[in-house]
């Protein structure tokens, strides 16, 4: 997965399992903060990434990324999450403990740790 999409995936996902509106999101692998904005409704999520200038929205189980124009599926439950990158075509999962959120990204193999 891109660093970018996978940074995005992180954030909103933290936002909607925290039920909060994080200006930015710190990701350990570039040890630094990237700002984003979120609204979160009934109907879905619309964000938007300022460090890649686009939006990502969508319905809870489906999103798309603008930038990238890809759709992303995720499905949430409790505080653990998974789902599917159809630009890189690969799988993700993770989990959200506190402010920290993991992901794996099966595309590399690897964990990726960010906080919001």
């Amino acid at each position: 997965m891109k660093p970018h999409v996978r940074r995005a995936i992180a954030y909103i996902v933290g936002c909607v399992i925290l039920k909060k509106q994080a200006p930015a999101i710190f990701d350990y692998s570039s040890s630094k903060h990237y700002n984003f904005s979120i609204s979160i409704s009934n109907s879905g999520i619309a964000a938007y990434d300022y460090s890649q200038q686009c939006h990502i929205s969508g319905g809870y189980s489906s999103l798309y990324h603008y930038g990238e124009g890809c759709h992303i599926s995720i499905s949430m439950n409790g505080d653990r999450f998974n789902g599917f990158d159809y630009g890189q075509q690969c799988h993700f999962s993770g989990y959200v403990n506190g402010n920290s959120i993991s992901v794996f990204d099966y595309g590399v193999g690897s964990y990726f740790n960010f906080s919001i």
